[in-house]
């Protein structure tokens, strides 16, 4: 009998899902060094390459060493007040591209209302995020969230053990989100496709597939139990496996739920789906 390779999991699954967050913590390279880094990436990996992540105060920074070449996409951090006068420097500049906005976290619903208007003011922002609370007001931000175009950040992880959500956690704010059709982009954490324990710390960490597999399952209708019962799944042949069965449908309902996350070294998550044969290797 003749084996044939698995197929290739279409692009679509994976378009843009990897913001690169190489500027911050604990990547914290150079302007310079992230600029070109960032090049290489999207000549290499195309369109799985995200926005280069860019805090407030380093977007002067930027400027020198964006005047050639095409326009880089970025993704401005930035607080509500920040927001006029960074997004105003930003489309001022012909080198550069406003491609999504992160505000920090709203506390509660009056800092999320004061958030969603900040956004509501800067003209041709189609991606856009706010960063929930892991406190008894999550839901209050979600209601604000919910019917707007705007997205919440969820926090995955950090340099320490309780910014990691545990499963239950985690399941029941992305079935919070889902409930209320708000998108959710990640942020910090995710380095490897699965969940695992990272030898130096010890701590668990959360796999983007099996948040991308809990995305399709509460698509589906899935309840909490069942979305933390992925999110601790660490097998990964059968992890890759479930996905490479997706139907084109399949895989766009997944991504509406969620859209991306900040990695500050794109090669980690890419090299791990080139390994499991879902991301075809460059050249």
């Amino acid at each position: 009998m003749t084996h044939h390779p698995p197929a290739l999991v279409p692009g679509l699954f994976f378009g843009g899902f990897f913001d690169d967050a190489s500027l911050l913590p604990p990547g914290g390279v150079t302007m310079a060094e992230a600029i070109s880094a960032h090049r290489l990436l999207r000549s290499r990996l195309g369109s799985v390459v995200g926005p280069l992540v860019v805090p407030t105060a380093r977007l002067e920074s930027l400027f020198p060493y964006v005047d050639d070449g095409e326009p880089l996409d970025l993704a401005l951090l930035a607080a509500p007040g920040e927001l006029p006068a960074a997004a105003a420097r930003i489309a001022a500049h012909p080198c550069v591209r406003l491609a999504a906005v992160e505000l920090p976290v709203a506390a509660d619903a009056r800092a999320a209302v004061t958030a969603v208007r900040a956004l509501a003011d800067v003209p041709d922002l189609h991606t856009a995020s706010v960063e929930l609370p892991r406190t008894e007001t999550r839901d209050d931000v979600l209601d604000v969230l919910a019917g707007t175009r705007y997205r919440a950040k969820l926090r995955t992880g950090g340099p320490r053990a309780e910014l990691f959500p545990s499963p239950e956690e985690l399941a029941e704010t992305l079935y919070a989100c889902a409930e209320r059709s708000v998108a959710v982009k990640c942020t910090a954490g995710l380095h490897r496709a699965v969940r695992h324990t990272n030898r130096k710390t010890g701590v668990e960490h959360h796999g983007f597939l099996n948040i991308l597999l809990a995305a399709a399952d509460l698509a589906d209708g899935a309840a909490p139990a069942v979305v933390a019962g992925r999110l601790c799944e660490d097998y990964a042949p059968g992890l890759a496996a479930a996905i490479r069965s997706w139907s084109p449908e399949r895989g766009a309902r997944a991504r509406a739920i969620f859209t991306s996350f900040g990695t500050c070294t794109v090669m980690d998550p890419t090299d791990d789906l080139m390994a499991l044969g879902l991301l075809e290797e460059p050249g």
